[in-house]
């Protein structure tokens, strides 16, 4: 049971570590496939992913006369195109994104080819596709068909005929691809005009990539880039590399919290080891082995525990890599050509967290071994007599204490960042918690028992006499459960309230009757708004658009641009006057929010340079506002500037307000039928806005649920475990309760009824901790939009059920090996 844990922790970190690298491997196959000898671009727009920032096509045929130069060839790439199968159901769209691009006959860098044609042929005319092979197949398409595509191009659905598919020289990893002549691509993405996104420039033979880009350079206009296909490549690179460190992180911490609770099963093991070799260490100490060989020999054995644990635990986190692969490929990241990576840091990190986890969780046991005096080998009954608790529950309620000091601080004495002051509080409350359990512990275990001796007699007695026999042993076991079921607690608060607090915003800052938005959180085509707007009973509309920008020295931003007459109509941008607010929203200003300012270091009347798509200008700051939760952005411009200065023509969001005396259930039905054949797209009222945004709440509630749920799995084989072991140790005390009368039904009754005592035990503690953690979370983050507390009572009671349920289960086993002892055998057992 000790290996099998360490085994799941050990597997959690190997398994997170092998996906993300499987995942960043295939990234770097895309990226050294998409990129040209030397790539000219608009200065600056390799900082932002999905770009629209264009070059004038005459540049080509310059470039192309450079010297060293083959060839140049100018791109056009869109980042929300996507095809829709014969059934309606949208392709992708979770994950990858779907990718439309020009077809040109140029090369990739290094002379490879980044398309190879499968079957069919080219575009040819305008109204010709070819297809990524997977996508065809996934929407049910064959050479001939005519295909739908949804784009936030000008046209917002397109059905051309599809003439050929291809595959990448590389995984796509779930990505579709589809590729248009170069006028169709400009047409739909880039308003018609004689523009590319970049232009590749392909290098003669005995010409390097630096050569190249050094003849290219003079030629270039201003504001413009060249940059060698490798280095644009590895810049690709390290930004997917850059967010991908999220999904480990995110991982590993669920794997740091399996091995915490690890932890408690190893320490129980060990400690019920040593107590049940006492005799057999004296005989050792009376032979003349000396204390430490005594101890050494105990590490030594969890050495081969953690080894053999380190060992099953990397070839599981191999199986959990395949399982998180198709768990990403079910939501459209689809990573099934790609060989798992298996680096040596992956090897090493295994080996050391599996065997450092379980030689420092069994250091106590082996200096308790340590400890056993040699003259006890002559005793018929060897114990060692336990330490006082003093000491533990001292360094306990200090941790208590220190925890509740740093969470106050954080919730109430207005420190700087005051949710990493609340999250160090959780984690020394917990610990000092998980130290005093003994203490903590004993009046409910008491006052469980007490309903015992009333339900269930004698073995009643037994059970909670058995449960309060060794309060360490109880309280670890218990332990482990308490910290699964506190996070999951804490999560089912915080969650029940994040939702909550989303509901009654909404309900109080959503002043238009209708939203549209893209269902998939991508931009989509701003020809739908125009439809919109010719519907009868619409009185107006208001558009919201979004993107990644650069701003002061953030270039990961996020900009909204908003009609500064519309805007205060229908949502809520401040806590304060909006319309006065949305007034100073002119041509070339920003407003920005408080900590937004604070952060950039500018005040009202200060310049800030703002880059979109590549292209800097200096905007006036106009206002500052004290941000609402419904606000688009801590950075906002007006349409008329995010226009003027190449932000993208894709809307984000439209809000629909209606006539007065107008119909809404038929203007909701109309607007309905505008999106109708748009799976992207969606068309909601307040209650179904309310709705889609609760929405990723509960899908990563689900998320943590199932990764906290290897800790509860864990916690559920220490009680196992522990009860397996104490089986082992009563074996003569069980032996002599059969022999005066308990039945082996009797017997399971009261392994049985212990088990729901630890069981209940965590339970109760967990939950108690998770509301106080989850009330604690909450208020910290108060400020930032979660105004509401709402404690899912309901699902909490569950948890306890559940709990109770676990620990009827654990003791299954353990209650089948006791009751086929022989009796005999077992009196006369040691």
């Amino acid at each position: 049971m000790s290996a099998i844990a360490v085994i799941l922790g050990v597997a959690f970190v190997a398994g997170s570590f092998i996906f993300t690298d499987t995942l960043a491997k295939s990234f770097d196959g895309i990226m050294s496939s998409s990129v040209g000898d030397v790539v000219v671009r608009p200065a600056g727009s390799g900082d932002t992913y999905g770009s629209r920032a264009t070059l004038p096509g005459d540049l080509v045929a310059k470039l192309a006369t450079a010297e060293g130069a083959a060839r140049a060839d100018g791109n056009v790439t869109d980042y929300t195109t996507f095809v829709v199968t014969k059934q309606g159901k949208l392709i992708g769209g979770q994950g990858a994104p779907g990718m439309g691009v020009n077809y040109t006959a140029g090369p990739a860098a290094n002379d490879t080819s980044m398309f190879r044609l499968t079957s069919g042929s080219w575009p040819a005319k305008d109204g010709e596709i070819t297809l990524d092979a997977r996508t065809a197949k996934t929407g049910g398409y064959a050479v001939g068909d005519t295909v739908k595509i949804v784009t936030a191009g000008s046209q917002a659905q397109v059905s051309p005929k599809l003439v050929g598919t291809m595959e990448m020289s590389g995984s796509l990893v779930g990505a579709s691809v589809t590729v248009w002549t170069t006028h169709q691509a400009q047409q739909l993405y880039l308003g018609g005009k004689n523009v590319f996104n970049d232009i590749w420039v392909t290098r003669d033979k005995g010409t390097s990539q630096d050569q190249l880009k050094a003849a290219v350079a003079p030629l270039l206009p201003a504001d413009t880039e060249a940059v060698t296909g490798d280095a644009a490549a590895a810049q690709a690179q390290t930004q997917i590399q850059d967010s991908m460190k999220f999904i480990t992180y995110f991982l590993l911490i669920f794997a740091a919290i399996a091995l915490v609770v690890g932890t408690f099963i190893i320490v129980n093991t060990f400690s019920i080891l040593v107590a049940q070799r006492m005799k057999e260490l004296a005989l050792y100490r009376a032979i003349g082995a000396s204390a430490k060989q005594v101890s050494r020999s105990v590490l030594v054995e969890a050495f081969v525990v953690g080894l053999i644990g380190a060992t099953v635990g990397l070839a599981v986190g191999l199986v959990l890599a395949i399982a998180i692969k198709a768990l990403f490929a079910a939501i459209g990241l689809d990573l099934s050509g790609a060989s798992l990576v298996v680096a040596p840091r992956t090897i090493l990190a295994s080996y050391l967290v599996g065997i450092l986890v379980t030689l420092l969780a069994a250091y106590l046991p082996a200096r308790k071994a340590g400890t056993v005096p040699p003259v006890a080998a002559m005793r018929d009954d060897v114990t060692l007599a336990e330490s006082s608790m003093h000491r533990r529950v001292l360094v306990g309620t200090t941790l208590t204490i220190a925890g509740a000091v740093a969470l106050g601080l954080g919730l109430f004495a207005g420190v700087p960042k005051p949710i990493i002051w609340v999250g160090v509080g959780i984690l020394g409350v917990l610990l000092g918690v998980a130290g005093t359990s003994p203490m903590v512990g004993k009046p409910l275990i008491l006052g469980i028992g007490s309903i015992y001796r009333r339900l269930f007699g004698a073995v009643g007695v037994m059970a909670e006499e058995n449960a309060l026999r060794n309060p360490r042993r109880t309280a670890a076991t218990a332990s482990a459960l308490m910290i699964g079921v506190t996070l999951v607690s804490m999560m089912s608060v915080f969650g029940s309230s994040a939702k909550q607090s989303l509901k009654g915003e909404i309900e109080k800052n959503f002043k238009a009757d209708y939203l549209i938005s893209n269902s998939i959180g991508n931009d989509f085509s701003p020809s739908i708004a125009t439809e919109v707007a010719k519907v009868p009973g619409v009185a107006s509309i208001s558009t919201v658009r979004w993107g990644q920008a650069k701003v002061k020295d953030d270039d990961r931003a996020w900009v909204a641009a908003v009609d500064p007459a519309s805007y205060g109509t229908v949502s809520t941008l401040s806590k304060t006057d909006d319309q006065a607010l949305l007034a100073k929203l002119t041509d070339n200003t920003v407003i920005l929010s408080a900590d937004k300012a604070k952060e950039y270091g500018v005040a009202v009347g200060s310049t800030l340079p703002i880059s979109l798509q590549g292209k800097t200008f200096d905007a006036k700051v106009a206002a500052t506002f004290d941000a609402a939760s419904t606000s688009p952005s801590d950075t906002v411009v007006s349409l008329a500037t995010w226009a003027a200065h190449g932000g993208t023509p894709s809307d984000s969001q439209v809000y629909v307000t209606t006539a007065a005396g107008a119909d809404k259930a038929a203007v909701g039905a109309a607007l309905d039928k505008i999106t109708a054949g748009l799976p992207t797209v969606s068309v909601k009222d307040i209650a179904g806005y309310a709705a889609e945004q609760s929405k990723p709440i509960d899908q990563m509630l689900a998320i943590i649920y199932a990764l906290l749920g290897l800790a509860v799995v864990i916690a559920f084989l220490g009680i196992i475990n522990t009860l397996a072991l104490s089986v082992i140790e009563r074996t003569r005390e069980i032996g002599l309760l059969r022999a005066v009368g308990l039945s082996r039904r009797q017997l399971r009754s009261v392994l049985r009824l212990e088990s729901i005592v630890i069981a209940i035990l965590g339970a109760v503690l967990g939950i108690v901790l998770g509301v106080i953690f989850g009330i604690a979370v909450q208020r910290a983050l108060s400020d930032q939009g979660f105004t509401a507390l709402s404690v899912p009572w309901g699902q909490l009671l569950a948890f306890l059920v559940l709990a109770g349920l676990v620990g009827v289960l654990a003791a299954v086993w353990p209650g089948r090996r006791a009751a086929k002892m022989q009796i005999l055998d077992a009196i006369a057992a040691e």
